[in-house]
């Protein structure tokens, strides 16, 4: 039976491999379709980006990239790793998410053959930003999406506070193409008005779309034990170390998880490339977490846990919009001697109001978009 409702097509970072990536797809298209629409990802993974190459891609960001033979050597270490870790996501994300049938693999074979829908929209996470070898992919800015179609964006987010000016024109352009241009943070609000566009709105991340209760639904099993718990997407071995020694001054065991398999020897007991349910129940049960990941700091927000934000470097501003808008910057740690976190729990009944406040808005506004 052919369906009446109208299909949108998502383009997104659907495919990296880490949990962000997959529960902020799964989020949005749960929140299109609950409006009553058919929501598709578009199944686009770049060469550059697919877990086949990936170690190619980040050698040459790497102090391995001298000669070729330490490129040969960290490939040799890297490729296994990310090939299996790139695997386990495909599983969790063919659970959880309805991607188109056909997989494209560059701009061209977008625009040769693409996606049929009635609405194109960019999704959230860092699509605007560069990507893969360090360049700005025009597939999503949605140049592929035919002359007359409705293109729209979610939550879109450059990842940084600004962009490189060489882009600057090609950004210009094809944002002055879409009918409704929603962002996730603040500063990418101010890019772009800089940029001579107007009318862009900031919204919430897709994983704040849905509330506690409805995360929970894909819990199978809560994590019944007492621990600290880490989840960390840079290198830093001063977090490394404050981990160890928080869990240590709270009397409760660390639990580490991770999705890279070199680090299941740092310190903490490590639970490696856990399963959608799992990697939820873990961040809902902790007594605490410690995270430098922009998704951690909003699942932990979401579910209410207590938690120490460690800001990641030059993509802070994602985790600093989140923490300011629900009023939580006292939990960013400034100084890798403060312990006094283990006293004083955040209150999260601002956060609360706020988060639903601003999941209303956010709905309609999405709303709005889909149906102008």
């Amino acid at each position: 039976m052919t369906s009446n409702k109208k299909k949108v097509a998502v383009i997104t970072r659907h495919a990296v491999s880490n949990y962000g990536s997959v529960l902020q797809s799964y989020a949005l298209q749960k929140a299109i379709d609950s409006l009553g629409y058919e929501c598709e990802i578009i199944d686009y993974i770049r060469n550059d980006e697919h877990y086949k190459n990936i170690a190619d891609t980040l050698v040459k960001k790497s102090s391995w990239n001298k000669s070729p033979i330490t490129r040969m050597v960290y490939k040799s270490i890297q490729s296994p790793e990310y090939i299996h870790m790139g695997k386990a996501f495909e599983r969790y994300r063919n659970t959880l998410i309805k991607a188109s049938d056909k997989r494209y693999s560059s701009l061209k074979e977008l625009e040769d053959n693409p996606p049929e829908a009635d609405i194109y929209c960019t999704g959230s996470d860092q699509v605007w930003g560069t990507i893969g070898n360090d360049d700005i992919d025009g597939a999503y800015f949605l140049t592929f999406a035919g002359k007359g179609k409705k293109k729209i964006s979610y939550a879109a987010s450059f990842g940084k506070t600004n962009t490189a000016s060489n882009n600057a024109e090609n950004i210009t352009e094809w944002l002055s193409g879409y009918d409704c241009i929603t962002v996730r943070e603040s500063s990418a609000v101010k890019l772009i008005n800089n940029l001579g566009i107007e009318n862009v709105t900031q919204v919430l991340d897709p994983t704040l779309l849905l509330d506690k209760g409805q995360w929970s639904t894909l819990i199978k099993k809560d994590i019944n034990d007492e621990y600290v718990l880490l989840y960390q997407l840079h290198s830093n071995p001063q977090m490394d170390n404050y981990a160890k020694e928080f869990a240590k001054k709270a009397n409760l065991k660390l639990i580490r998880i991770t999705p890279l398999f070199h680090r299941i020897f740092k310190s903490g007991k490590a639970v490696y490339l856990p399963d959608i349910s799992t990697f939820l129940s873990y961040i809902k049960n902790a007594k605490y977490m410690i995270t430098d990941s922009f998704h951690g700091t909003a699942f932990a927000i979401n579910f209410n846990t207590p938690f120490i934000d460690i800001l990641p470097g030059e993509t802070k501003t994602r985790n600093q919009n989140i923490l300011e808008l629900t009023g939580l910057t006292g939990q960013i740690l400034n100084d890798y001697s403060d312990f006094s976190f283990i006293d004083k729990k955040p209150d999260f009944t601002y956060a609360n109001e706020k988060i639903s406040e601003q999941r209303v808005k956010s709905i309609n506004k999405l709303n709005e978009m889909l149906n102008d």
